[in-house]
């Protein structure tokens, strides 16, 4: 017999899923034990909204969709947070949550509340498995997770049908192939006004590292010169280290000043897979509309600026279509590179620069950071410096807190002991929002290094309200001995003061068998002027 819960794990795992996240309870015990027999492993999570950030990082190191299990009302409900994360991050996660079957719930109440209802707004779609449903549903759910844009499925499965005879299909689920840019008018546009102008920029985003759109980009930017913006959740489609790449931007006023000129100047601009949610006010209507080549993955609403041709399909097979179009511009790469290295160089005086620095420095080539929400992370995405897509992880459309800890987590949970290391930039605020999940980590027992930023301030609200000409308020909280803390997870931990210390005590994280958290104290006035 193939009951409804084997059938979910076994399309699951046919997916790729190798991962499930979450905290049970008694309605999802038949899925949990299905998931197991299959070979995708559960990991117990302290909270559910940490085992949804755990569930991305799996995705991000596997190209798999992440799988978050939760129980009925509560469990589901705690998860919230990291699913409307996921829905604006475009990641691709199944979403299993335990209910009362539909006759039972009219008369039995207790923890009811309509569980479709709460996830449909941040979710691409919402399924309850009916008797002899559930291949139907589980297929759909990641047919339309992963179709572009990417991002969350909910799936309720009724308790008393989880454990229900179904019958079985045999067929394949495909990932449809996006659309290659077709020759006529609108391609011809295009490539006319690439070849008619003399300052062209790319401006690359999500939907590039999608599409894996990297070679495509670098190739066209080699052929004429042209300088390479990036969002941040596209930081290293192309090297970051290479002199047409001018890095992430999105976030940071001082870097606007270098990036929004280039920007207002061009006399074309290329979009890659540019999606703007992950863009501030400043970014609206930065360029003419009528000088803009909008390449997109998916056909996004929104409101922040025009394009005279637009493509939707396959970015990397648009991209590669203008190629022939390119010769070698003025597009002024160097000028705005060398402006961008002054203006975030490390500085003399210890402080979250030196941190940054002094981490890269000691890194492996291949290693994976996260970064969660904050000034910090501000400062280090435009420091930072990625040989590759998806080597710096952060929620950039979202911009949540406690998501650096347990997105590494995942990853490196997924990477396995032969992956890449990984490292966690966290605020202290951020950190104790998840501390928590230092017992997880244990339990997984996995490699991990996380550095900490104490400075005990929510220091870029503190920022906001300084320019705002605002008392401080609500922003500053007392110290908490996170060495201590750390210790008593079962990790090992060091106060770090300065970066001799913190190069030293990284080398040795990197080599420890289990996790280590870096207390890095720091003066928040640090950050004033720093992006």
């Amino acid at each position: 017999m193939t009951t409804a819960a084997q059938i979910i794990a076994q399309k699951l795992h046919e997916a790729g899923c190798r991962h499930a996240f979450g905290m049970p309870g008694g309605e999802v015990l038949l899925v949990m034990q299905a998931l197991d027999e299959v070979g995708i492993e559960f990991t117990l999570c302290k909270h559910e909204n940490n085992a949804g950030y755990l569930a991305e990082g799996t995705y991000h190191a596997t190209g798999a969709p992440g799988i978050l299990l939760t129980t009925i009302g509560p469990g589901l409900a705690n998860g919230l947070n990291s699913v409307a994360n996921a829905f604006q991050e475009q990641v691709p996660l199944i979403v299993l949550s335990g209910c009362i079957g539909r006759g039972e719930a009219e008369s039995f109440t207790h923890q009811v509340l309509d569980q479709s209802a709460l996830m449909a707004p941040i979710t691409k779609a919402q399924f309850q498995v009916a008797k002899g449903s559930a291949q139907q549903i589980i297929e759909k759910a990641l047919n339309i997770a992963r179709a572009d844009p990417p991002g969350p499925v909910h799936v309720d499965v009724p308790h008393d049908l989880a454990g229900s005879e179904v019958a079985v299909i045999k067929r394949a689920l495909l990932k449809p192939e996006p659309a290659a840019w077709p020759e006529g008018n609108s391609l011809e546009s295009a490539r006319t006004m690439l070849a008619q102008a003399r300052k062209p920029v790319i401006l690359a985003g999500l939907g590039a590292v999608h599409h894996k759109a990297g070679e495509a980009i670098l190739a066209l930017a080699e052929a004429g010169e042209i300088p390479v913006l990036t969002t941040y959740k596209a930081k290293g489609i192309i090297d970051e280290n290479h002199p047409l790449c001018l890095g992430g931007h999105g976030l940071s006023p001082m870097s606007d000043t270098v990036v929004l000129p280039l920007l207002k100047g061009s006399d074309c601009i290329i979009l890659a897979g540019y999606d703007p949610i992950e863009m501030r006010n400043g970014w609206v209507e930065p360029w003419d509309a009528a000088k803009a080549i909008d390449i997109l993955h998916a056909d996004i609403p929104h409101g922040m600026h025009g394009a005279a041709v637009r493509f939707v399909g396959d970015v990397a097979q648009g991209v590669a279509a203008l190629q022939n179009a390119a010769s070698i511009k003025t597009g002024g790469a160097p000028e705005a590179r060398a402006a961008l290295e002054k203006m975030f160089a490390m500085r003399d005086n210890w402080g979250p620069h030196q941190v940054f620095s002094s981490v890269l420095s000691t890194m492996p080539e291949n290693t994976v950071a996260t970064a969660d929400s904050g000034a910090h992370r501000i400062l280090l995405s435009q420091m930072w410096r990625c040989k590759a897509p998806q080597t710096l992880l952060q929620s950039t459309c979202f911009c949540t807190m406690g998501i650096a800890l347990p997105l590494a987590m995942g990853y490196a949970k997924a990477a396995g002991p032969n992956g890449p290391r990984v490292v966690a930039f966290v605020g202290d605020a951020g950190f104790e929002m998840v501390i928590g999940e230092l017992a997880t980590l244990r339990d997984m027992g996995i490699n991990l290094t996380i550095i900490v930023l104490i400075d005990e301030s929510l220091s870029l609200i503190d920022l906001k309200q300084s320019r705002s000409n605002l008392p401080q308020l609500g922003v500053n909280f007392g110290a908490t001995d996170i060495v201590r803390v750390v210790e008593a997870y079962g990790g090992t931990s060091e106060w770090i003061s300065d970066k001799e210390q913190l190069i030293s005590a990284t080398s040795c994280a990197f080599l420890r068998d289990g996790f280590s958290v870096l207390a890095c104290q720091i003066d928040k006035s640090e950050y004033a002027g720093a992006f």
